[in-house]
């Protein structure tokens, strides 16, 4: 079985060898669909001319000039105009920190409403007008639910802004 299993494996290359081959055929079909293959390539578009920019250096102003920067720091400057008063004596409540204050409740006297802050373990009462915190803070309105401070501030620039703060109250949590 195995002498005709090789003698099989010798005699079919050669049979297949002794066909006609088809790679005539498949020439000759490409050459004719060469033939009738029209390739239509567009023309290119002309290149546009390139005008170069001219720029008169004389004319223009500087733009690192020293004078120009001076304009543009002084324009930044006289932006809004705000100054914290520093003539004007700081009350006691100036030199704490507003984020150590806490809201505890209000109490009203002779149609005046005064905000109750602990600061620390003590009890202050303050009144819309009066100053306190770091930063020129200056009461500008009491409810029950809050103290609105107006500070000014200055920003990255060295500019002084003004900036909204709000004092919640704090309730105290119940233990159950």
């Amino acid at each position: 079985m195995n002498a005709r299993a090789a003698c099989l494996a010798l005699l079919l290359p050669l049979l297949g060898a002794c066909g006609d081959s088809d790679e005539q055929e498949v020439r000759q079909w490409m050459k004719e669909i060469d033939a009738q293959t029209k390739v239509a390539v567009p023309p290119l578009a002309e290149p546009k001319t390139f005008i170069p920019f001219a720029y008169a250096s004389a004319e223009a102003p500087d733009p690192f000039s020293p004078a120009k920067l001076l304009t543009e720091l002084a324009k930044s400057r006289s932006g809004g105009g705000i100054q914290p008063d520093m003539q004007r004596r700081k009350e006691f409540l100036e030199s704490f920190p507003l984020d150590t204050m806490k809201m505890v409740g209000i109490l009203q006297k002779d149609r005046t409403t005064y905000a109750l802050l602990q600061i620390d373990r003590a009890i202050h009462h303050v009144q819309t007008g009066q100053h306190l915190g770091q930063n020129f803070g200056l009461v500008t309105g009491i409810t029950e639910e809050a103290v609105n401070v107006k500070e000014i501030v200055q920003d990255a620039a060295g500019d002084w802004v003004e900036r909204t703060s709000k004092l919640e109250l704090q309730e105290k949590e119940s233990k159950p």
